[in-house]
């Protein structure tokens, strides 16, 4: 769609299969960030490689902007219904960008709370930097899942983070619907070449902004 900024994809994907190799419980892995992370849930996995994504993302690709989506936690269908995604963001503009874009094109998306002071104790270990899953399950799981993959980039990071869950949207019974593909485009829309896409971005710049300000606007929009 002519996307106008540096913009990378980073797929994080591994095969889910019992092997010699396997993650058992009480292993402790050294993740891409360096971070020691007892494994307490095997059935935590995915989290995992999205940690290293986001690092990746960081260190090597030096993005200033880092999304991740993923289909990451089943309460999040409790915590947001089946038809919302939900969203959390160490930045409440790109919050309230996330519920507009979700808005305008149907990709409905709700804000987590987000309050790692508070949560990111769920985590806690005595062998390691974190375990892979909450002690308290009762706890807003959803939100620490996004935690767990935000503490990887650091949440002293001077860089927007967003992380959406989306697992029960993309599903209707035993047929995928596509759930994302709308909602990155209207999202990221302002920053392309496509009049569209810029008119139901609700991160383009209005049209009385001075081109200076235009024009430093742009340079915030930039996607990994």
């Amino acid at each position: 769609q002519g996307f106008k900024d540096n913009l990378h994809a980073v797929f994080c994907l591994a095969e889910n299969a019992v092997g010699p190799r396997a993650t058992r419980p009480d292993d402790i892995h050294v993740l891409y960030s360096g971070k020691t992370v007892e494994i307490n849930n095997t059935d935590a996995e995915g989290r995992l490689i999205l940690a290293d994504g986001v690092a990746y993302a960081c260190k090597d690709l030096g993005a200033d902007i880092i999304l991740d989506m993923a289909t990451l936690t089943g309460a999040q269908g409790i915590a947001t219904g089946k038809y919302h995604a939900a969203v959390l963001t160490n930045n409440e503009e790109w919050e309230k960008a996330c519920v507009k874009a979700g808005r305008n094109c149907g990709d409905l998306v709700h804000p987590l709370v987000y309050c790692p002071e508070l949560h990111f104790s769920e985590f806690t270990s005595a062998v390691a930097d974190m375990k892979n899953s909450v002690a308290d399950r009762d706890n807003t799981p959803s939100s620490c899942a996004g935690l767990f993959i935000a503490s990887h980039i650091g949440f002293d990071w001077p860089g927007v983070w967003v992380h959406i869950d989306i697992a029960a949207p993309v599903h209707a019974g035993e047929r995928a619907t596509g759930y994302g593909v709308a909602l990155l485009l209207s999202l990221f829309g302002g920053a392309s070449e496509d009049p569209l896409l810029n008119l139901v971005s609700p991160l383009g710049c209005d049209g009385d902004s001075p081109p200076e300000e235009m024009e430093r606007d742009s340079k915030r929009r930039r996607l990994v």
